[in-house]
């Protein structure tokens, strides 16, 4: 067996959350395998910040300095370089646009299947098989491989876990083709709403059409003000939809998935479209006043009422546990 790579996508000298769960996963089916998890970064990155892909279960990182960072072509030609010296047999991305595009791109270059969306990965008479929801994610379908397999997870699907030390790192030179040549990254582009981050929070607030209106959604925010640092506010898909809230805060089968320790759901039915997107979230609490939603079904408290009466409860009460 000859092992798995993962792509690690960096910005402003950081690794992607999502890049370091799949390196954690990636180290975990190597590890039943029987063989070595390896990450490769593109750009100048920092000789700590690559190293530190070792604390997460890489056994080696490679480095092509001289490869633009942040666009797809270049990364294929590094990866397809990788796997033609090493002959690795699995290349594992994290969720995100473009681990999909550098994804799809790679396995298209070395004839390999691809498997994107993946939720879960299993070790089945040594080999791996992608484990991806279909049909509204009613159901879950599974991917085995002829031969080399490509794996793009959902966002949030692999769990970042430090469980090593930091890993060498070896600079490699590769050969861009002309097209890859004349990429540059010029300007990150910033959506609106951007500014929100809902992926890393510990508590979110999540509003949904049972606040009424865009105005709404001050009540999220005062709550979440009120549990303090690591909270944010995000939404359902109707809400974005309807112009109430920034898309950056979507969660759901088309925006974001979130597992954060405590969701708080606001309004929301519980459509399975949404709850694919939260249902790895530690703890649930749901507010609507319709008895029968949904939402009730996998929650872990479940509060029927107003919103309107009992966010503002809720905020007080948490002011008060907080002594602020």
């Amino acid at each position: 067996m000859a092992g798995i790579l993962v792509y690690a996508l960096t910005n402003e000298g950081a690794i992607n959350k999502n890049s370091l769960g799949a390196v954690s996963q990636a180290a975990k089916l190597a590890g039943e395998l029987g063989t070595e998890a390896h990450a490769v970064v593109v750009g100048n990155v920092d000789d700590a910040v690559a190293g530190s892909l070792g604390e997460y279960g890489a056994a080696k990182v490679f480095r092509a300095k001289d490869a633009p960072e942040g666009v797809s072509t270049p990364a294929v030609d590094v990866l397809a370089k990788l796997f033609a010296d090493n002959d690795y047999d699995y290349a594992i991305f994290g969720g995100g646009l473009l681990g999909f595009e550098i994804g799809a791109g790679l396995a298209a270059r070395i004839g390999a299947g691809i498997t994107a969306e993946v939720t879960g990965v299993k070790v089945e008479g040594g080999k791996l098989v992608a484990q991806r929801p279909i049909l509204g994610d009613s159901l879950i379908s599974e991917s085995n491989y002829k031969g080399k397999g490509v794996l793009i997870g959902r966002t949030n699907a692999f769990e970042a876990t430090q469980s090593g030390s930091a890993a060498s790192v070896e600079d490699i030179t590769v050969d861009l083709s002309p097209q890859a040549g004349k990429v540059r990254l010029v300007k990150r582009g910033e959506q609106r709403g951007a500014d929100i981050n809902i992926e890393d929070a510990n508590v979110l607030v999540a509003g949904g059409r049972g606040l009424g209106a865009a105005e709404g959604f001050q009540l999220a925010e005062d709550l979440a003000a009120a549990f303090g640092g690591g909270a944010a506010v995000g939404a359902t898909r109707a809400v974005v939809d309807a112009g109430w809230f920034p898309y950056a805060g979507q969660i759901g089968q088309t925006g974001k998935t979130v597992a954060p320790k405590l969701y708080v759901a606001a309004g929301i039915s519980g459509a399975i479209q949404h709850k694919v997107g939260m249902q790895g979230s530690e703890n649930i609490i749901a507010i609507n006043k319709d008895a029968n939603a949904p939402i009730f079904e996998f929650s872990d408290l479940g509060i029927v009422g107003d919103v309107q009466k009992v966010m503002p409860a809720l905020t007080e009460a948490v002011k008060a546990k907080k002594g602020s």
